[in-house]
């Protein structure tokens, strides 16, 4: 007898203050970060749940979500501005014993229990919104039905050394048998990609034992933080957990080294993720702007260039979003350049990240490159907050962290 098809409904966590991408995310929630230009980080989860054919979506929100909600739209480009279902933003509230802040994703679900009970699905689905990939999540709740399992994760391989980043994932067939959250010695080089499909009845009954447990243990304010701490290893030390693992493209852009390195995967003739497949559109809020002009005397070399952006200098290896203009004799390189920054004629910017409307003045010179691009770190990276000025004739080093809306050099500090 064929199965009757779940009440599935989507979470997408995207409340976390996103400290970790320092200056570029002081005014703006993480998932509003633009990406390859013409994107925002939280248009993936959003355009993998459309193509899949989910339109159940609660983004759960917290810190800057005025930020979030002007890109959201309402969901309409995602097909999700529904009179019944789609998409809805759920924020932290007052007036019942669930109110107050989020302290992780796991306390996130708790203190919206009651709002998914009564909508009462049979599979939860929850996504983080800032990483990079594309992925049909009907595979994933097919091996969640097909392993009657309390929780699929989706995993992955990453390099044993960077795995203490992430939840590391020990399994035998398929099944679950370990799991630690960002430990200091990774036993595995499979990671959690923060993709989850949980029986939702389950995983509702599980966060309420752990909060009555810590309550009876003598924690008066008891919380839960985030699924990694306690919720996932409980599961998996029930023996119910399965994964899924997924063998294309992925990226945690959360820290400002991955977010270039991502951004430089998607440059060269062969690009490692496909963001022009019509099979699986990458769908977004995108604001109406003219044709990119290339003017005589300019040179563009393996680069994304948005709409709106007006070139006649030096562009390399690097990615600009709507509006960038970058003046004769300018020069940038290796670099990610935000909606509307200016580099006035003769600047140089290598290996950094401008934020949204940076100025960087006549002959002015941002960052500088590592001695091999393969061996970048965070640290080698100069990132200038929004609306920051960089007089002419300054110099900011590589490595340097300028706030948003300061003025650095003759005209400041």
């Amino acid at each position: 007898m064929k199965m009757a098809k779940p009440k599935v409904l989507a979470l997408i966590m995207a409340g976390g203050a996103g400290g970790r991408m320092e200056v570029l995310s002081q005014e703006r929630a993480k998932p509003a970060l633009p990406y390859a230009g013409v994107y925002r980080l939280v248009d993936f989860p959003l355009s993998n749940l459309s193509n899949s054919g989910l339109s159940d979506v609660w983004v759960i929100e917290q810190y800057q979500p005025h930020s979030l909600n002007e890109h959201l739209a309402n969901g309409r480009p995602w097909d999700l501005d529904r009179t019944y279902g789609g998409l809805r933003m759920l924020s932290p509230f007052q007036g019942s014993e669930e109110s107050g802040w989020h302290q992780g994703n796991a306390d996130a679900i708790y203190r919206n229990r009651r709002l998914i009970a009564d909508y009462d699905p049979d599979l939860l689905l929850v996504l983080s919104s800032d990483h990079v990939y594309k992925l049909d999540y009907r595979e994933v709740i097919e091996r969640q039905l097909d392993q009657n399992a309390d929780v699929t994760m989706v995993t992955t391989r990453v390099p044993q050394e960077g795995a203490g980043r992430f939840g590391v994932v020990e399994a035998e067939n398929g099944q679950v048998t370990g799991f630690e959250y960002k430990p200091d010695e990774p036993r595995s080089d499979i990671v959690s990609t923060e993709v989850f499909v949980y029986n939702a009845p389950k995983l509702l009954a599980t966060v309420d034992e752990l909060v009555s447990e810590q309550a009876e243990n003598g924690d008066e304010e008891a919380a839960l933080s985030d699924f990694g701490d306690e919720l996932l290893p409980r599961l998996v030390e029930e023996g119910r957990v399965w994964e899924f693992r997924m063998e294309s493209y992925w990226k945690d852009v959360g820290q400002p080294e991955s977010y270039w390195r991502s951004h430089m995967d998607l440059l060269g003739a062969d690009p490692v993720l496909d963001l022009d497949d019509p099979g699986w559109p990458i769908l977004s809020r995108g604001a109406r702007r003219p044709p990119a002009r290339l003017m005589q005397g300019s040179c563009v070399e393996d680069s994304l260039i948005s709409p709106g952006c007006t070139i006649l200098g030096r562009v390399e290896r690097s990615v600009l979003s709507p509006g960038v203009v970058v003046e004769a004799g300018a020069v940038v390189r290796d670099s990610i350049i935000l909606h509307d920054a200016v580099i006035e004629s003769g600047g140089t910017v290598q290996h950094s990240i401008l934020d949204m409307g940076v100025r960087a003045g006549t002959n002015s010179e941002i960052g500088q490159p590592p001695e091999t691009l393969e061996d970048v770190s965070g640290s080698d990276l100069t990132l200038v907050g929004a609306r920051a000025v960089i007089a002419a004739d300054t110099q900011v080093p590589g490595g340097e962290r300028v706030e948003p809306g300061a003025t650095v050099g003759a005209e400041g500090s």
